[in-house]
Protein backbone atom coordinates (compact mmCIF):
# COMPACT_ATOMS: atom_id res chain seq x y z
CA UNK A 1 0.00 0.00 0.00
CA UNK A 2 1.13 3.64 -0.42
CA UNK A 3 2.11 5.07 2.58
CA UNK A 4 -0.51 7.11 4.33
CA UNK A 5 -0.71 9.14 7.57
CA UNK A 6 -3.69 7.34 9.93
CA UNK A 7 -5.21 10.83 9.72
CA UNK A 8 -5.66 10.21 6.00
CA UNK A 9 -6.36 6.75 6.78
CA UNK A 10 -9.27 7.78 9.01
CA UNK A 11 -10.15 10.26 6.68
CA UNK A 12 -10.49 7.87 3.87
CA UNK A 13 -12.89 5.83 5.84
CA UNK A 14 -15.19 7.69 7.44
CA UNK A 15 -13.51 6.56 10.87
CA UNK A 16 -12.20 8.18 14.33
CA UNK A 17 -9.01 7.96 15.91
CA UNK A 18 -8.70 6.89 19.33
CA UNK A 19 -4.96 6.53 21.33
CA UNK A 20 -3.51 7.51 18.06
CA UNK A 21 -0.95 9.83 16.28
CA UNK A 22 -2.63 11.27 13.58
CA UNK A 23 0.94 12.16 12.09
CA UNK A 24 1.68 7.84 12.23
CA UNK A 25 2.12 6.61 9.00
CA UNK A 26 0.91 3.22 7.56
CA UNK A 27 3.72 1.83 5.71
CA UNK A 28 3.46 -1.94 5.85
CA UNK A 29 0.47 -4.35 4.05
CA UNK A 30 -3.28 -4.57 5.13
CA UNK A 31 -3.97 -7.41 6.92
CA UNK A 32 -7.22 -9.19 8.43
CA UNK A 33 -4.96 -12.27 9.84
CA UNK A 34 -2.80 -11.09 13.00
CA UNK A 35 0.13 -13.86 12.16
CA UNK A 36 0.91 -12.17 9.00
CA UNK A 37 1.23 -8.68 10.46
CA UNK A 38 4.71 -6.93 10.26
CA UNK A 39 6.31 -3.70 10.73
CA UNK A 40 4.07 -0.65 9.46
CA UNK A 41 1.32 -2.35 9.12
CA UNK A 42 -2.45 -1.81 9.97
CA UNK A 43 -4.21 -4.38 11.16
CA UNK A 44 -8.06 -4.53 10.63
CA UNK A 45 -10.45 -6.62 13.11
CA UNK A 46 -13.34 -8.32 11.70
CA UNK A 47 -15.94 -9.35 14.27
CA UNK A 48 -16.89 -12.64 14.36
CA UNK A 49 -19.22 -15.24 16.65
CA UNK A 50 -16.15 -17.94 16.84
CA UNK A 51 -13.02 -15.67 16.15
CA UNK A 52 -13.31 -11.38 16.57
CA UNK A 53 -10.17 -10.09 14.68
CA UNK A 54 -10.44 -7.70 17.81
CA UNK A 55 -9.26 -9.98 20.61
CA UNK A 56 -5.56 -10.09 18.76
CA UNK A 57 -5.51 -6.27 18.56
CA UNK A 58 -2.80 -5.75 20.91
CA UNK A 59 -0.72 -9.21 19.52
CA UNK A 60 -0.87 -7.21 16.26
CA UNK A 61 0.34 -4.08 17.45
CA UNK A 62 3.44 -5.80 19.14
CA UNK A 63 4.22 -7.55 16.00
CA UNK A 64 4.37 -4.09 14.29
CA UNK A 65 0.87 -2.75 13.42
CA UNK A 66 0.71 0.99 14.20
CA UNK A 67 -2.97 0.72 14.17
CA UNK A 68 -6.01 -1.33 14.03
CA UNK A 69 -8.98 -0.73 12.25
CA UNK A 70 -11.83 -1.82 13.82
CA UNK A 71 -15.65 -1.27 15.30
CA UNK A 72 -15.11 -1.36 18.84
CA UNK A 73 -12.03 0.11 21.09
CA UNK A 74 -9.05 -1.87 22.35
CA UNK A 75 -7.60 -1.00 25.51
CA UNK A 76 -4.40 0.47 24.67
CA UNK A 77 -4.17 -0.33 21.50
CA UNK A 78 -4.18 2.67 18.84
CA UNK A 79 -7.40 2.44 16.83
CA UNK A 80 -9.12 4.09 13.92
CA UNK A 81 -13.04 2.78 14.92
CA UNK A 82 -15.36 2.19 11.82
CA UNK A 83 -19.26 1.29 12.14
CA UNK A 84 -18.30 -1.27 9.52
CA UNK A 85 -14.42 -2.66 8.69
CA UNK A 86 -15.52 -4.78 5.96
CA UNK A 87 -17.05 -1.45 3.96
CA UNK A 88 -14.09 0.46 5.69
CA UNK A 89 -11.46 -1.18 4.05
CA UNK A 90 -13.60 -1.49 0.69
CA UNK A 91 -12.95 2.40 1.16
CA UNK A 92 -9.62 2.51 2.09
CA UNK A 93 -8.94 0.51 -1.05
CA UNK A 94 -10.44 2.51 -3.26
CA UNK A 95 -8.71 5.78 -1.86
CA UNK A 96 -5.11 3.93 -2.19
CA UNK A 97 -6.44 3.67 -6.28
CA UNK A 98 -7.47 7.11 -6.56
CA UNK A 99 -3.87 7.96 -5.64
CA UNK A 100 -2.52 5.74 -7.73
CA UNK A 101 -2.87 8.00 -11.54
CA UNK A 102 -0.34 5.67 -13.17
CA UNK A 103 -2.15 2.37 -12.35
CA UNK A 104 -4.58 0.34 -14.99
CA UNK A 105 -7.06 -1.66 -13.86
CA UNK A 106 -8.16 -4.87 -15.39
CA UNK A 107 -11.39 -6.40 -14.29
CA UNK A 108 -13.19 -9.57 -15.01
CA UNK A 109 -15.85 -11.64 -14.51
CA UNK A 110 -17.74 -14.50 -16.30
CA UNK A 111 -19.52 -17.53 -15.09
CA UNK A 112 -16.53 -20.04 -15.39
CA UNK A 113 -13.18 -19.76 -16.37
CA UNK A 114 -12.47 -16.26 -14.44
CA UNK A 115 -9.36 -17.38 -11.58
CA UNK A 116 -7.26 -19.06 -14.88
CA UNK A 117 -7.97 -16.25 -17.45
CA UNK A 118 -7.08 -13.81 -14.29
CA UNK A 119 -4.03 -15.66 -13.99
CA UNK A 120 -3.65 -15.55 -17.81
CA UNK A 121 -3.93 -11.74 -17.79
CA UNK A 122 -1.35 -11.15 -15.03
CA UNK A 123 1.26 -13.09 -16.81
CA UNK A 124 0.74 -11.30 -19.59
CA UNK A 125 1.10 -7.93 -17.73
CA UNK A 126 3.47 -8.46 -16.00
CA UNK A 127 6.03 -8.55 -19.07
CA UNK A 128 5.21 -5.20 -19.79
CA UNK A 129 5.21 -3.96 -15.99
CA UNK A 130 4.54 -4.14 -12.09
CA UNK A 131 1.60 -6.22 -11.63
CA UNK A 132 -0.94 -6.77 -8.81
CA UNK A 133 -3.57 -10.21 -8.84
CA UNK A 134 -5.18 -11.70 -6.73
CA UNK A 135 -4.10 -15.15 -5.65
CA UNK A 136 -6.74 -18.20 -6.58
CA UNK A 137 -10.14 -15.78 -7.03
CA UNK A 138 -10.36 -13.77 -4.02
CA UNK A 139 -13.04 -12.22 -5.94
CA UNK A 140 -15.61 -11.17 -2.90
CA UNK A 141 -15.78 -7.75 -0.72
CA UNK A 142 -12.95 -8.87 1.00
CA UNK A 143 -10.29 -9.95 -1.16
CA UNK A 144 -11.38 -7.15 -3.54
CA UNK A 145 -10.11 -4.62 -1.18
CA UNK A 146 -7.34 -6.66 -0.03
CA UNK A 147 -5.63 -6.91 -2.87
CA UNK A 148 -6.24 -3.75 -3.94
CA UNK A 149 -4.17 -2.59 -1.07
CA UNK A 150 -1.46 -4.27 -2.41
CA UNK A 151 -0.50 -1.80 -4.94
CA UNK A 152 1.71 0.65 -4.82
CA UNK A 153 3.48 3.65 -6.57
CA UNK A 154 5.36 1.43 -8.61
CA UNK A 155 2.27 -0.53 -9.57
CA UNK A 156 1.46 -0.48 -13.61
CA UNK A 157 -1.45 -3.22 -13.66
CA UNK A 158 -4.05 -4.48 -11.15
CA UNK A 159 -5.46 -7.37 -12.08
CA UNK A 160 -8.84 -7.90 -10.85
CA UNK A 161 -11.45 -10.77 -10.88
CA UNK A 162 -15.13 -9.79 -9.60
CA UNK A 163 -17.57 -12.66 -8.23
CA UNK A 164 -21.12 -12.24 -7.85
CA UNK A 165 -24.20 -13.84 -5.90
CA UNK A 166 -26.69 -11.75 -7.12
CA UNK A 167 -27.49 -8.09 -9.14
CA UNK A 168 -25.69 -5.27 -7.40
CA UNK A 169 -22.57 -6.85 -6.36
CA UNK A 170 -20.38 -6.60 -9.61
CA UNK A 171 -21.50 -2.95 -9.01
CA UNK A 172 -20.27 -2.27 -5.27
CA UNK A 173 -16.84 -3.67 -6.45
CA UNK A 174 -16.22 -1.54 -9.43
CA UNK A 175 -17.30 1.07 -7.04
CA UNK A 176 -14.00 -0.12 -4.84
CA UNK A 177 -11.85 -0.46 -7.80
CA UNK A 178 -13.20 1.38 -10.81
CA UNK A 179 -11.44 -0.45 -13.71
CA UNK A 180 -10.10 0.79 -17.13
CA UNK A 181 -10.75 -2.15 -19.04
CA UNK A 182 -13.36 -5.09 -18.28
CA UNK A 183 -13.33 -8.68 -19.71
CA UNK A 184 -16.46 -10.56 -19.52
CA UNK A 185 -16.18 -14.04 -20.33
CA UNK A 186 -19.37 -15.91 -20.66
CA UNK A 187 -22.81 -16.66 -19.31
CA UNK A 188 -23.49 -19.67 -17.95
CA UNK A 189 -25.68 -21.86 -15.40
CA UNK A 190 -23.44 -21.38 -12.07
CA UNK A 191 -24.92 -19.72 -9.21
CA UNK A 192 -28.38 -20.17 -10.84
CA UNK A 193 -30.01 -20.83 -7.67
CA UNK A 194 -28.73 -17.48 -6.30
CA UNK A 195 -29.65 -15.44 -9.73
CA UNK A 196 -32.77 -17.26 -10.55
CA UNK A 197 -32.22 -17.23 -14.82
CA UNK A 198 -29.08 -16.95 -17.14
CA UNK A 199 -30.75 -13.59 -18.20
CA UNK A 200 -30.26 -12.17 -14.29
CA UNK A 201 -26.92 -13.55 -14.51
CA UNK A 202 -26.21 -11.36 -17.81
CA UNK A 203 -27.49 -8.37 -15.75
CA UNK A 204 -24.88 -8.46 -13.35
CA UNK A 205 -22.24 -9.47 -15.14
CA UNK A 206 -22.46 -6.38 -17.65
CA UNK A 207 -22.26 -3.89 -14.43
CA UNK A 208 -19.17 -4.79 -14.73
CA UNK A 209 -18.62 -2.34 -18.50
CA UNK A 210 -21.79 -0.17 -17.24
CA UNK A 211 -18.66 0.73 -14.72
CA UNK A 212 -16.36 2.27 -17.35
CA UNK A 213 -15.44 5.43 -18.32
CA UNK A 214 -15.65 6.87 -22.25
CA UNK A 215 -11.99 6.27 -22.52
CA UNK A 216 -12.34 2.82 -21.20
CA UNK A 217 -12.44 -0.82 -23.20
CA UNK A 218 -15.04 -3.34 -22.86
CA UNK A 219 -13.41 -6.82 -24.01
CA UNK A 220 -16.37 -9.14 -25.15
CA UNK A 221 -16.36 -12.97 -26.15
CA UNK A 222 -18.15 -12.15 -29.37
CA UNK A 223 -19.33 -16.40 -29.40
CA UNK A 224 -21.46 -15.84 -26.45
CA UNK A 225 -24.74 -13.95 -27.27
CA UNK A 226 -25.45 -13.18 -23.83
CA UNK A 227 -21.95 -11.35 -23.51
CA UNK A 228 -22.13 -10.07 -27.55
CA UNK A 229 -25.16 -7.99 -26.46
CA UNK A 230 -23.14 -6.47 -23.38
CA UNK A 231 -21.99 -3.52 -25.78
CA UNK A 232 -25.09 -1.99 -25.74
CA UNK A 233 -24.16 -1.04 -22.34
CA UNK A 234 -21.21 0.59 -22.49
CA UNK A 235 -19.85 4.33 -23.39
CA UNK A 236 -16.29 2.47 -23.59
CA UNK A 237 -14.70 1.23 -27.07
CA UNK A 238 -15.50 -2.38 -27.82
CA UNK A 239 -13.16 -4.95 -28.49
CA UNK A 240 -14.58 -8.68 -29.22
CA UNK A 241 -12.88 -11.71 -28.93
CA UNK A 242 -13.80 -15.32 -29.86
CA UNK A 243 -14.04 -17.80 -32.91
CA UNK A 244 -16.80 -15.75 -34.56
CA UNK A 245 -15.70 -14.64 -37.87
CA UNK A 246 -16.47 -10.64 -37.11
CA UNK A 247 -14.28 -10.97 -34.18
CA UNK A 248 -11.83 -8.38 -33.85
CA UNK A 249 -9.76 -10.93 -31.85
CA UNK A 250 -10.17 -14.10 -33.07
CA UNK A 251 -8.59 -17.76 -33.51
CA UNK A 252 -8.65 -19.89 -36.80
CA UNK A 253 -7.12 -23.33 -37.51
CA UNK A 254 -7.31 -24.52 -34.12
CA UNK A 255 -5.55 -27.95 -33.53
CA UNK A 256 -5.18 -30.07 -30.28
CA UNK A 257 -1.91 -31.92 -29.68
CA UNK A 258 -1.83 -35.60 -27.74
CA UNK A 259 -1.95 -34.07 -25.06
CA UNK A 260 -4.87 -31.53 -25.34
CA UNK A 261 -2.64 -28.40 -25.80
CA UNK A 262 -4.21 -26.02 -28.48
CA UNK A 263 -2.72 -24.31 -31.97
CA UNK A 264 -3.66 -21.50 -33.57
CA UNK A 265 -3.61 -18.83 -35.74
CA UNK A 266 -4.28 -15.72 -33.87
CA UNK A 267 -6.09 -13.30 -36.29
CA UNK A 268 -5.84 -9.27 -35.02
CA UNK A 269 -5.98 -6.14 -37.08
CA UNK A 270 -2.43 -5.80 -36.77
CA UNK A 271 -1.89 -9.01 -38.43
CA UNK A 272 -1.69 -12.71 -38.40
CA UNK A 273 0.70 -14.81 -35.94
CA UNK A 274 0.81 -18.42 -35.04
CA UNK A 275 0.41 -19.72 -31.33
CA UNK A 276 1.49 -22.62 -29.53
CA UNK A 277 -0.19 -23.49 -26.12
CA UNK A 278 1.56 -24.85 -22.98
CA UNK A 279 -1.71 -24.77 -21.52
CA UNK A 280 -4.55 -28.18 -22.04
CA UNK A 281 -7.80 -27.64 -22.87
CA UNK A 282 -9.81 -26.70 -25.83
CA UNK A 283 -11.31 -23.97 -23.51
CA UNK A 284 -8.28 -22.67 -23.72
CA UNK A 285 -8.52 -21.21 -26.70
CA UNK A 286 -11.27 -18.63 -25.60
CA UNK A 287 -9.32 -17.95 -22.28
CA UNK A 288 -6.68 -17.07 -24.30
CA UNK A 289 -7.43 -14.88 -26.67
CA UNK A 290 -9.22 -12.76 -23.84
CA UNK A 291 -5.75 -12.62 -22.57
CA UNK A 292 -4.79 -11.33 -26.02
CA UNK A 293 -6.91 -8.68 -26.08
CA UNK A 294 -6.12 -6.97 -23.04
CA UNK A 295 -2.27 -7.87 -23.59
CA UNK A 296 -2.68 -6.13 -26.80
CA UNK A 297 -4.59 -2.85 -25.21
CA UNK A 298 -1.75 -2.41 -23.00
CA UNK A 299 0.22 -2.51 -25.87
CA UNK A 300 2.29 -5.58 -26.19
CA UNK A 301 3.27 -6.28 -30.12
CA UNK A 302 1.72 -8.91 -32.14
CA UNK A 303 5.30 -10.83 -32.24
CA UNK A 304 5.80 -10.99 -28.48
CA UNK A 305 2.70 -11.43 -27.69
CA UNK A 306 2.14 -14.64 -29.87
CA UNK A 307 5.07 -16.25 -27.93
CA UNK A 308 4.22 -14.85 -24.77
CA UNK A 309 0.63 -16.63 -24.68
CA UNK A 310 2.64 -19.77 -25.62
CA UNK A 311 4.20 -19.50 -22.37
CA UNK A 312 1.79 -18.62 -20.26
CA UNK A 313 1.24 -21.47 -17.32
CA UNK A 314 -1.23 -22.28 -14.44
CA UNK A 315 -0.61 -19.97 -11.78
CA UNK A 316 -3.75 -21.08 -9.32
CA UNK A 317 -4.09 -24.44 -8.20
CA UNK A 318 -6.23 -27.31 -9.00
CA UNK A 319 -7.53 -25.85 -11.87
CA UNK A 320 -6.83 -28.02 -15.46
CA UNK A 321 -3.29 -29.17 -13.48
CA UNK A 322 -2.19 -32.02 -15.76
CA UNK A 323 0.23 -34.41 -14.11
CA UNK A 324 1.68 -37.58 -15.29
CA UNK A 325 2.79 -39.85 -12.81
CA UNK A 326 5.80 -42.47 -12.56
CA UNK A 327 3.48 -45.30 -13.60
CA UNK A 328 2.27 -44.12 -16.55
CA UNK A 329 -0.98 -42.35 -15.31
CA UNK A 330 -2.02 -39.34 -16.55
CA UNK A 331 -4.15 -36.55 -13.87
CA UNK A 332 -6.12 -33.65 -14.55
CA UNK A 333 -6.38 -31.95 -11.20
CA UNK A 334 -9.11 -29.65 -11.84
CA UNK A 335 -10.47 -29.92 -8.27
CA UNK A 336 -11.43 -26.47 -6.80
CA UNK A 337 -14.22 -25.86 -7.89
CA UNK A 338 -17.35 -27.28 -10.73
CA UNK A 339 -19.91 -26.24 -12.82
CA UNK A 340 -21.93 -27.56 -15.68
CA UNK A 341 -20.11 -25.40 -18.04
CA UNK A 342 -16.59 -25.98 -16.28
CA UNK A 343 -17.66 -29.54 -16.07
CA UNK A 344 -18.20 -30.09 -19.90
CA UNK A 345 -14.82 -28.09 -20.68
CA UNK A 346 -13.05 -30.49 -18.65
CA UNK A 347 -14.72 -33.87 -20.02
CA UNK A 348 -14.05 -32.48 -23.51
CA UNK A 349 -9.81 -31.97 -22.45
CA UNK A 350 -10.15 -35.34 -20.79
CA UNK A 351 -11.83 -37.03 -24.26
CA UNK A 352 -9.09 -35.14 -26.17
CA UNK A 353 -5.42 -36.23 -23.90
CA UNK A 354 -7.29 -39.67 -23.49
CA UNK A 355 -8.03 -40.76 -27.45
CA UNK A 356 -6.91 -43.82 -27.77
CA UNK A 357 -6.51 -44.96 -23.83
CA UNK A 358 -8.84 -45.72 -21.30
CA UNK A 359 -10.33 -42.70 -19.19
CA UNK A 360 -11.70 -42.57 -15.92
CA UNK A 361 -13.84 -39.53 -14.40
CA UNK A 362 -14.22 -38.97 -10.77
CA UNK A 363 -16.81 -36.27 -10.56
CA UNK A 364 -18.28 -34.62 -7.07
CA UNK A 365 -21.50 -32.27 -6.40
CA UNK A 366 -21.64 -29.07 -7.75
CA UNK A 367 -23.36 -26.57 -5.71
CA UNK A 368 -25.51 -23.07 -5.90
CA UNK A 369 -27.52 -24.85 -9.38
CA UNK A 370 -31.47 -24.29 -7.36
CA UNK A 371 -33.86 -25.68 -9.09
CA UNK A 372 -31.47 -26.73 -12.15
CA UNK A 373 -29.34 -28.86 -9.64
CA UNK A 374 -31.20 -32.52 -10.85
CA UNK A 375 -30.86 -31.54 -14.68
CA UNK A 376 -27.38 -29.72 -14.26
CA UNK A 377 -25.97 -33.05 -12.65
CA UNK A 378 -27.70 -35.29 -15.20
CA UNK A 379 -26.80 -33.22 -18.25
CA UNK A 380 -22.80 -33.46 -16.69
CA UNK A 381 -23.43 -37.51 -17.04
CA UNK A 382 -24.89 -38.00 -19.94
CA UNK A 383 -21.76 -35.55 -21.56
CA UNK A 384 -19.30 -38.07 -19.70
CA UNK A 385 -20.85 -40.95 -21.64
CA UNK A 386 -21.55 -39.27 -25.02
CA UNK A 387 -17.98 -38.27 -24.62
CA UNK A 388 -17.09 -42.10 -24.29
CA UNK A 389 -15.72 -41.94 -21.05
CA UNK A 390 -14.54 -45.13 -19.74
CA UNK A 391 -15.46 -45.19 -16.07
CA UNK A 392 -17.30 -42.17 -14.24
CA UNK A 393 -17.32 -42.37 -10.34
CA UNK A 394 -19.58 -40.04 -8.90
CA UNK A 395 -18.59 -39.19 -5.26
CA UNK A 396 -21.67 -38.51 -3.19
CA UNK A 397 -25.31 -38.72 -2.64
CA UNK A 398 -26.23 -35.20 -3.73
CA UNK A 399 -23.84 -35.72 -7.26
CA UNK A 400 -26.29 -39.18 -7.40
CA UNK A 401 -27.92 -37.43 -10.95
CA UNK A 402 -24.09 -37.82 -12.85
CA UNK A 403 -24.93 -41.23 -12.06
CA UNK A 404 -28.16 -41.17 -13.23
CA UNK A 405 -27.22 -39.17 -16.75
CA UNK A 406 -24.62 -41.31 -17.59
CA UNK A 407 -26.50 -44.63 -17.41
CA UNK A 408 -29.10 -42.99 -19.38
CA UNK A 409 -26.89 -43.23 -22.46
CA UNK A 410 -27.69 -46.70 -23.64
CA UNK A 411 -25.47 -47.45 -26.32
CA UNK A 412 -22.53 -45.99 -24.34
CA UNK A 413 -19.45 -48.81 -23.45
CA UNK A 414 -18.75 -47.21 -20.15
CA UNK A 415 -19.72 -47.69 -16.67
CA UNK A 416 -20.41 -45.60 -13.81
CA UNK A 417 -20.89 -46.20 -10.40
CA UNK A 418 -21.86 -44.07 -7.23
CA UNK A 419 -19.30 -44.51 -4.31
CA UNK A 420 -20.27 -43.14 -1.22
CA UNK A 421 -17.10 -40.78 -0.79
CA UNK A 422 -14.05 -39.46 -1.66
CA UNK A 423 -12.08 -42.07 0.48
CA UNK A 424 -14.52 -44.76 -1.51
CA UNK A 425 -13.29 -43.17 -5.15
CA UNK A 426 -9.85 -43.58 -3.83
CA UNK A 427 -9.98 -47.11 -2.88
CA UNK A 428 -11.42 -48.05 -6.33
CA UNK A 429 -9.37 -45.85 -8.32
CA UNK A 430 -6.00 -47.53 -6.28
CA UNK A 431 -7.47 -51.05 -7.19
CA UNK A 432 -8.07 -50.28 -10.89
CA UNK A 433 -5.78 -47.63 -12.44
CA UNK A 434 -3.25 -49.57 -14.47
CA UNK A 435 -0.48 -47.33 -16.80
CA UNK A 436 -1.47 -45.30 -19.87
CA UNK A 437 -4.97 -44.57 -18.09
CA UNK A 438 -5.99 -40.99 -17.99
CA UNK A 439 -8.05 -39.72 -14.69
CA UNK A 440 -10.09 -36.17 -14.20
CA UNK A 441 -10.67 -35.52 -10.62
CA UNK A 442 -13.46 -32.51 -10.20
CA UNK A 443 -16.01 -31.09 -8.04
CA UNK A 444 -17.36 -28.13 -6.25
CA UNK A 445 -15.32 -27.55 -3.14
CA UNK A 446 -17.12 -30.95 -2.10
CA UNK A 447 -13.63 -32.01 -0.64
CA UNK A 448 -12.79 -33.83 -4.31
CA UNK A 449 -9.30 -32.37 -4.30
CA UNK A 450 -8.79 -35.33 -1.47
CA UNK A 451 -8.84 -37.98 -4.26
CA UNK A 452 -6.37 -35.97 -6.33
CA UNK A 453 -4.22 -35.18 -3.69
CA UNK A 454 -4.12 -39.01 -2.91
CA UNK A 455 -3.25 -39.88 -6.60
CA UNK A 456 0.02 -37.63 -6.05
CA UNK A 457 0.52 -39.20 -2.69
CA UNK A 458 0.82 -42.54 -4.35
CA UNK A 459 3.04 -41.24 -7.03
CA UNK A 460 5.55 -40.13 -4.42
CA UNK A 461 4.57 -36.80 -5.55
CA UNK A 462 2.60 -35.08 -2.83
CA UNK A 463 1.14 -31.59 -3.40
CA UNK A 464 3.13 -29.47 -1.14
CA UNK A 465 1.25 -26.14 -0.83
CA UNK A 466 -1.31 -27.15 -3.01
CA UNK A 467 -2.00 -30.18 -1.03
CA UNK A 468 -3.51 -27.65 1.89
CA UNK A 469 -6.43 -26.45 -0.55
CA UNK A 470 -8.83 -26.98 1.56
CA UNK A 471 -7.56 -23.96 3.74
CA UNK A 472 -9.38 -20.40 2.76
CA UNK A 473 -7.18 -18.81 -0.30
CA UNK A 474 -7.14 -15.55 1.62
CA UNK A 475 -4.04 -16.03 3.85
CA UNK A 476 -1.50 -15.60 1.20
CA UNK A 477 -2.08 -12.72 -1.88
CA UNK A 478 -0.22 -13.00 -4.49
CA UNK A 479 1.95 -10.14 -6.44
CA UNK A 480 2.94 -11.02 -9.56
CA UNK A 481 5.92 -8.68 -10.74
CA UNK A 482 8.69 -8.58 -13.99
CA UNK A 483 10.10 -11.89 -13.70
CA UNK A 484 6.74 -13.84 -12.31
CA UNK A 485 4.57 -14.60 -9.01
CA UNK A 486 6.27 -13.66 -5.54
Amino acid sequence: MIPLSLAEVASAVDGRLVAADPDVRVTGPVEFDSRKVSAGALFVAFPGEKVDGHDYAAAAVEAGAVAVLGTREVPGVPMVLVGDALAAMGRLARAVVDRLPGLTVVGLTGSSGKTTTKDLIAQLAARLGPTVAPPGSFNNELGHPYTALQAGPETRYLVMEKGARGVGHVRYLCDVVPPRISVVLNVGVAHIGEFGSRETIALAKGELVEALPADGLAVLNADDPLVDAMATRTVARVVRYGEAADADIRAVDVTLDERGRPAYTLVTPEGDAPVRLGLTGRHQVSNTLAAAAVARELGMPLTELAIALGELGTVSTRRMDVFERPDGVTVIDDSYNANPASMAVALRALAGIGRGRRTLAVLGYMAELGPFEHDGHAEVGRLAAELGVDRVLVVGEPAAPIHEGATSVSDWGGESVLLTDQAAAVEVLRSELRPGDVVLVKGSRYRTWEVADALRADAGNPTGESAGSARSELASPAVVTEGGTA
